[in-house]
């Protein structure tokens, strides 16, 4: 009796503990962080999401402002629309011009921001803020993109601190991207435009061969009802023709 007490103590006590760790824990993972939708592959573009956690119990997150990498700069970045979010796009000029796909590029984008134009993102929930972007670049592995969060009650932290290898995580630290390397046979891996063409691809033969087995369908069924008709007609003149006979040897 004392034994099981003493186990269900430990057991209560192990669980306890356990939260306590999860509780403890459980801020270091709440940052702004970013991740692809799908792969990310070098030399190619991605729908990457932004994802903001509210972290406050009494404030909205209002303002996202993420700035883009100057030393991999990005040529093009679309934002989707957001109910109840403003969106700026900013752009400027390079240093140096770079070359995308055959094409000289003097400017890229900088900075994007979201404003909230209602509540913004409330305690207890997170938002994520995706966008189009490419082309990535090829001679490195990840993209760094400090990001500001501003609160309802003009709170601002800052999530910029970089990741130092063989150091620990700091205590904001900026969203970072990784990169996949590209395919063999060239392909860059796919971005939305592309999804949504294999999609149509693949509805499209559906429905062909759908309406293909309809069509055969169609056919057998028309081939069965002839056979049954010439059958029964041939039933008919059959037992027309005995009729005639059996009433002409009664007659006689």
């Amino acid at each position: 009796m004392k034994a099981s007490r003493i186990a269900t103590r430990v057991t209560a006590a192990a669980a306890v503990a356990g939260s306590a760790v999860l509780v403890l824990s459980g801020p270091a993972f709440a940052h702004v962080s970013v991740a692809a939708e799908g792969s990310a592959a070098k030399g190619g573009y991605a729908v990457v999401d932004f994802k903001v956690p509210n972290e406050r119990d009494n404030a909205s997150t209002t303002k996202l402002e993420v700035t883009f990498p100057a030393d991999h700069p990005l040529t093009s970045a679309m934002p989707e629309p957001i109910n109840g979010w403003k969106i700026d796009v900013t752009k400027s000029k390079l240093a140096k011009p770079i070359e995308v796909h055959g094409k000289q590029i003097s400017e890229a984008v900088s900075k994007i921001t979201w404003t909230a134009t209602g509540k913004g993102i409330e305690a207890g929930y997170f938002q994520k803020f995706p966008v189009s972007v490419g082309a990535l670049p090829e001679d490195t592995d990840e993209l760094v993109f400090k990001a500001i969060q501003t609160y309802s009650n003009k709170e601002v932290v800052r999530w910029i601190e970089v990741q130092e290898d063989g150091a620990e995580e700091p205590e904001n630290p900026a969203p970072v991207l990784a990169l996949t390397a590209a395919s063999e046979d060239g392909h860059h891996g796919a971005g939305a435009e592309d999804a949504a063409d294999e999609s149509d691809d693949a509805k499209a033969t559906a429905a062909t061969t759908e309406a293909s087995s309809d069509s055969d369908s169609s056919d057998t069924t028309a081939r069965v009802l002839g056979v049954v008709g010439i059958v029964v007609g041939a039933a008919g003149v059959a037992y027309g023709v005995l009729a005639g006979r059996r009433r002409t040897t009664t007659e006689a």
